[in-house]
């Protein structure tokens, strides 16, 4: 049974299976602090990930009217959520409510690799 891709009209064969390391997706930024991609192959959501550099950490900020939830992929490090801050490491999933502030810090040894899925509106 394949279920790699689909041939609906309209879809021009669309890759729907990836794995964490790789989500596939276009470069958004690459700089000294991350490398980030997002996979807008859905409609309504994208698929982004991740690579904070060690030592680094992101900016943060909130989204109104947006949920995300993040799965922690490779290495540990500092998440920020409005008030909480809490541990993070390979295998954890945190989700993010609704115009909640939110921020990660990369205080570990590798490379902290994260992805994300949230609504298809990029507000960040």
């Amino acid at each position: 049974m394949k279920l790699l891709t689909t041939t609906k009209p309209g879809n021009n064969n669309m890759n729907l299976k990836y794995n964490e390391s790789n989500i596939g997706g276009e470069i958004v930024k690459d700089n000294e602090t991350y490398l980030l991609k997002d996979n807008k192959t859905l409609k309504n959501l994208v698929l982004s990930s991740t690579c904070l550099y060690r030592g680094q950490a992101t900016r943060g900020h909130s989204h109104a009217g947006q949920e995300e939830v993040y799965f922690f992929v490779q290495g540990t490090g500092v998440m920020i959520v409005d008030e909480e801050k809490f541990r993070v490491t390979s295998g954890d999933v945190v989700l993010i409510p609704d115009g909640a502030f939110h921020r990660v810090i990369n205080d570990g040894d590798l490379n902290l690799v994260f992805n994300c899925v949230f609504d298809g509106k990029r507000n960040h």
